[in-house]
C-alpha cells in the first residue's frame, strides 16, 4: 500500500472516527430526555467523562499548538512531532460539551427528570480528586527542576511531563468510567435505560482511532508515534474492551429483559440517594 493511500486512509479514518465518537454522545441524553428519567444509569459515567475530556482537550491543545511542548516532544522522540490531529481537538471539545449537558440531566431542578442519583459515588469522587492532585504534584516537581521553559532539558523533568500528567487523567478516567454502569447493569439484570447505540458508535470510533494511529506511525517509519502518545492508543483499546462487555450484556446476557427497579440503581460502591 502506497504512502499516498495511507495518508488518505489516515485522514478519512480520523474524521470518520471523530464523527462516530462525537455522535455516540447523543443517544444517551436523547434517551434520557425521551424517558424524562435517568433511571438505569449512573451519574458516575458522565461526571468522569467531563473530567476526562477536559484533560484530553487541554493535552491535545498543548501537543498541537504549543511550540515548547512540540519541541520537547521531538527531543524525546527522535525528532518526530506529536501525532495529535485537528480532529482530536474537535472531538475533545465536543465530547466535553455533551458530557456536561448529560451531567445536568441528573439535576432535577434543571430538567425535571426522575433521577437515579444526583452525585457521584465516593469512589469516583476520590479518583477525580486524586487525578487533580497528581497533576499538581507533577507541575510542582517540574517547577522545582526548572525544566519547564526550554526543549533542551526534555530528557529530565519539563513542561512536557505536566502535559503527559494531564493526558494520563483521561487514561485513568477511561480505565474506570464504564465500571459503575457495568455493575449497575449486573445488579439490575438489565440494560434498560442505557443506550446501546452509544456503544455501537463508540466501538466504531475505537477501531478507526487505533487504525489511524498505526497508519501515522508507519508513515513516519517509527512506532514511537504510538508509544509517544499512549493515551490516544489506550483510548481506542480500552473502550473496545468495555464496549464488548456492554454488547454482550445487551444482546446476550440480558437480552429481552427489563428491570422493574429502574429507579433504584446505584453506583459502583453504593451511593446515597439525594
Amino acid at each position: 500500500m502506497s504512502d499516498g493511500v495511507l495518508r488518505l486512509f489516515s485522514a478519512l479514518s480520523g474524521w470518520v472516527y471523530t464523527a462516530a465518537w462525537s455522535l455516540s454522545f447523543y443517544p444517551q441524553p436523547l434517551l434520557n430526555y425521551g424517558r424524562k428519567s435517568t433511571s438505569g444509569t449512573t451519574i458516575d459515567f458522565p461526571f468522569l467523562n467531563s473530567l476526562g475530556f477536559l484533560a484530553y482537550l487541554i493535552s491535545n491543545c498543548a501537543f498541537y499548538f504549543s511550540p515548547l511542548i512540540r519541541a520537547q516532544y521531538a527531543h524525546r522522540n527522535n525528532g518526530l512531532t506529536p501525532t495529535v490531529q485537528p480532529n482530536d481537538i474537535a472531538f475533545a471539545a465536543h465530547a466535553l460539551l455533551l458530557s456536561l449537558v448529560t451531567v445536568t440531566q441528573y439535576v432535577p431542578s434543571v430538567w425535571g427528570f426522575h433521577v437515579s442519583s444526583t452525585r457521584p459515588s465516593r469512589a469516583i469522587l476520590g479518583i477525580a480528586l486524586g487525578s487533580v492532585l497528581a497533576v499538581a504534584l507533577v507541575a510542582l516537581r517540574v517547577s522545582f527542576a526548572g525544566g519547564g521553559s526550554g526543549p533542551g532539558g526534555a530528557a529530565d523533568w519539563c513542561a512536557l511531563d505536566v502535559v503527559y500528567a494531564v493526558s494520563y487523567v483521561k487514561l485513568v478516567v477511561t480505565l474506570v468510567k464504564f465500571t459503575p454502569q457495568v455493575v449497575a447493569n449486573y445488579r439490575n439484570k438489565s440494560t434498560r435505560g442505557w443506550s446501546i447505540w452509544q456503544i455501537l458508535l463508540d466501538v466504531t470510533g475505537g477501531v478507526l482511532s487505533v487504525a489511524q494511529q498505526c497508519a501515522d506511525s508507519y508513515l513516519q517509519r517509527d512506532w514511537s508515534g504510538l508509544t509517544g502518545n499512549p493515551v490516544k492508543l489506550a483510548l481506542g483499546n480500552v473502550s473496545m474492551v468495555y464496549d464488548s462487555i456492554f454488547i454482550w450484556q445487551h444482546y446476550v446476557l440480558y437480552r429481552g429483559s427489563s428491570s422493574r427497579k429502574t429507579g433504584e440503581e446505584e453506583g459502583l460502591l453504593g451511593r446515597r440517594e439525594d
